[in-house]
């Protein structure tokens, strides 16, 4: 469900048309909604309303401040990955008792800004890891709470990129020799073991790898107990995929009842780390086409001005995003790519596909991009990365400029020595 619908043939997003906004703010640019994403929130939250839980917004999917602030006014907290989002979810207006920070290679200066930050919890990620945050805690002169994030080795039957609970990935301790290295994180001085972590993909669009993974973790709990471990948290990540095409991924409440029945762990919390599932749908990028050309009678292509560094899910992953036109128009479609403007022949969005006749100046929506859009553009070949845009209601909001030429620029120095004209032979 998303709040991005035709009205006389015009796209809107609400009650605001995309082509207003377009004219106003230039292209290519994010659109969100800001209902869709309400709705997304307190539809996953609420399937966990009937238990003790906190729902942490995977900040990598989006890190925009509106958004991450429209989810902390709901309750909700964050997934963190680095110090940046600490930083972020900070400026935000997160909690920082509702911070959860994830990652497999944390560096020791932003472990201790999210220690000075007292953040809920660090979810580590090998022997390593924890030992440094243990010295690290000690010379603040503080207790460090930490979940060991295991691997339990789950097929989460996606995308080999996104896959993250398989023995071969690089992510967590394996499972089976879990129970030592808690016992060792317990024994020292400057650590609070207090949570079991575990995260075994992204786009899954399957119920039974969920459960399968919670009945390891829960297993694992109950011999912590016994052993003298008590576990306060059972961090269960994120995952749950959207529609983009034809996949039809599992509601949050279906979702919710599959782990609510068959959670018996008493006194712990739950905590969930969606992203995808509540900003995929609800987010857009809005583009205008430069050209159109054929390289031979069966091959066309739609070149637009939006490029891989804006959505890079096309080129990275192969991933399907609609395609769909701003302006309806009566002509039959055609097959043709959909691509940017970038020298490289990865550079696309779509590609055999069915869509209109587009025209050099007309618009194009690519659906499906509220996560993993802007989180991961770059400037590459110099590109200004987009305006983020969310519109509430009859009105719209620039939640993020678009960069100029002078920002692609800032911080660089040419040294003196450079500086001086070309010196004769």
């Amino acid at each position: 469900m998303h709040h991005f619908n035709y009205r006389d043939e015009e796209l809107y997003c609400e009650d605001v048309p995309v082509r207003t906004i377009a004219e106003e703010v230039g292209t290519p640019f994010y659109l969100y909604s800001h209902a869709t994403l309400l709705k997304h929130f307190r539809a996953f939250d609420g399937a966990f309303g009937d238990i003790r839980h906190l729902t942490c917004f995977s900040m990598k999917s989006n890190s925009n401040l509106a958004i991450i602030r429209l989810f902390a006014r709901e309750g909700g907290g964050v997934d963190i990955v680095s110090g940046g989002e600490l930083f972020r979810a900070l400026r935000a207006g997160v909690d920082p008792k509702k911070i959860v920070y994830s990652g497999v290679g944390k560096r020791a200066e932003d472990l201790e800004y999210a220690l000075e930050s007292d953040i809920l919890m660090f979810n580590a990620e090998s022997e390593q890891e924890i030992g440094l945050l243990n010295d690290l805690a000690g010379k603040l002169g503080k207790k460090a709470p930490v979940a060991i994030r295991v691997n339990p080795d789950i097929d989460p039957q996606t995308h080999p990129y996104i896959s993250t609970g398989l023995r071969e990935n690089k992510f967590g301790i394996d499972i089976n020799r879990s129970l030592e290295e808690y016992t060792t994180a317990a024994g020292l001085s400057h650590l609070r073991v207090n949570g079991v972590s575990c995260h075994i993909g992204s786009q899954l669009t399957q119920v039974a790898p969920f459960v399968e993974a919670m009945k390891k973790l829960l297993e694992l709990i109950g011999r912590l107990k016994e052993a003298g471990v008590e576990i306060r948290y059972l961090d269960l990540g994120g995952g749950l995929g959207i529609t983009y095409d034809r996949e039809q991924p599992p509601h949050p409440e279906e979702y919710g009842r599959a782990i609510k029945e068959h959670l018996n762990t008493g006194d712990v919390t739950l905590i969930l780390e969606p992203g995808r599932v509540i900003a995929g749908n609800a987010g857009i990028l809005v583009t205008r086409v430069l050209y159109t050309k054929s390289t031979s009678e069966d091959k066309r292509f739609v070149i637009v001005d939006a490029a891989m560094n804006d959505l890079m899910r096309p080129s990275l992953y192969g991933a399907y995003h609609g395609i769909q036109p701003v302006s309806l128009g009566g002509k039959e479609s055609i097959k043709a790519d959909i691509v940017g403007p970038i020298c490289e022949s990865g550079d696309f969005f779509a590609k055999d596909r069915d869509v209109k006749p587009f025209e050099p100046g007309e618009l194009m929506a690519l659906m499906s991009a509220g996560a993993y859009g802007f989180s991961m553009s770059s400037n590459y070949n110099s590109r200004p990365r987009v305006a983020e845009v969310m519109v509430r209601g009859d009105r719209y909001y620039v939640i993020r400029a678009r960069e100029t030429y002078e920002d692609l620029i800032r911080g660089e120095v040419i040294p003196d020595f450079l500086k001086e004209g070309r010196k004769a032979l």
